[in-house]
């Protein structure tokens, strides 16, 4: 099992002047929390995003991206981003940014 701990850390720099974020274990992983919504999370060294299912099949033509299969069951509106497609900084960033603003954009729970 991969070892997640910098993945999370890099995540957390990225989030750091965000409100309302908070985390919680879950899918074997850390799940990063905006507004009590599930926004980023990591999972077996890949990043697991959630984004708006309305461009579910957009999101998963860009490289480096797959479904996200938790337990054999697609999960809609959310993709896994293998490592290749975060290693550097700016490419972790963009990918974070675009799930914080679709958490932001949901109700508050």
């Amino acid at each position: 099992m991969a070892n997640d701990e910098p993945l999370n850390q890099r995540i957390r720099q990225v989030l750091s002047k965000r409100e309302r974020v908070s985390e919680r274990k879950m899918f074997g992983g850390v799940c990063f929390m905006i507004n009590g919504n599930m926004c980023i999370g990591t999972w077996k060294g890949s990043l697991i995003v959630r984004l708006d299912k309305k461009h579910h099949d957009e999101t998963l033509a860009e490289p480096f991206t797959k479904p996200a299969d938790m337990n054999g069951r697609v999960m809609k509106g959310w993709a896994l981003v293998e490592p290749a497609g975060i290693e550097s900084e700016n490419d972790l960033t963009v990918w974070v940014d675009r799930a914080a603003r679709f958490a932001e954009s949901l109700p508050p729970k």
